[in-house]
C-alpha cells in the first residue's frame, strides 16, 4: 500500500472511495468489505465526538447510512458505497470516536459489511491513479488549503 498525499489529506491508494461521500472501502480477504471515513471528510468535520454505527444484520442499500458521527461542527450520516448486509461493526469506535480521527483507515474503521455485488458497485467508486484528481476536484469545490 502506498499512500497519496493530497493537501495534507492521505488516502492508500489500493483502497476504493466515495469521493461524493468522503467514505472509503477495503475488500477484505473473507470477501468482506470494511468501511470507513477518508482524512479529507475528517479534515471538514473536525474531531469525531460520537460514532452510532447501525447494528450487525442490518440490509443497507447503496448511498445509505451505516453510521452516525458527530463532531463538534456537525452531525451527519455516513452513507456506504456498496450494498450489502452489515456483519461487524468497531465497539473500539463507539468507546473511543476520536480513533476514527486518529487512525482513520486502520484501527478506525466503522462497519464491516458482506456486499451484495462487489463486482458492480466497486466500479462507481475511485481508487488507483484516479484518486488525486477526484479528490482535487472535490477540495476545490469545497474550497479546502486553497
Amino acid at each position: 500500500m502506498a499512500l497519496v498525499t493530497i493537501r495534507g489529506c492521505d488516502f492508500p491508494d489500493d483502497y476504493f472511495y466515495s469521493v461524493e461521500h468522503n467514505v472509503w472501502a477495503r475488500l477484505e480477504a473473507d470477501d468482506t468489505v470494511t468501511l470507513g471515513a477518508t482524512s479529507f471528510g475528517l479534515a471538514l468535520a473536525g474531531e469525531i465526538v460520537s460514532c452510532m454505527p447501525k447494528r450487525p444484520g442490518r440490509e443497507i442499500e447503496l448511498n445509505r447510512s451505516v453510521a452516525t458521527l458527530e463532531s463538534g461542527k456537525w452531525v451527519d450520516s455516513m452513507k456506504s458505497p456498496i450494498s450489502g448486509e452489515i456483519v461487524a461493526i468497531n465497539e473500539e469506535v463507539e468507546a473511543d470516536p476520536a480513533l476514527i480521527n486518529r487512525a482513520p483507515y486502520g484501527a478506525g474503521w466503522i462497519v464491516r459489511m458482506k456486499p451484495a455485488d462487489w463486482q458492480a458497485e466497486n466500479a462507481l467508486l475511485v481508487t488507483g491513479t484516479a484518486i488525486a484528481p477526484a479528490f482535487e476536484t472535490r477540495m476545490d469545490a469545497e474550497g479546502f488549503g486553497i
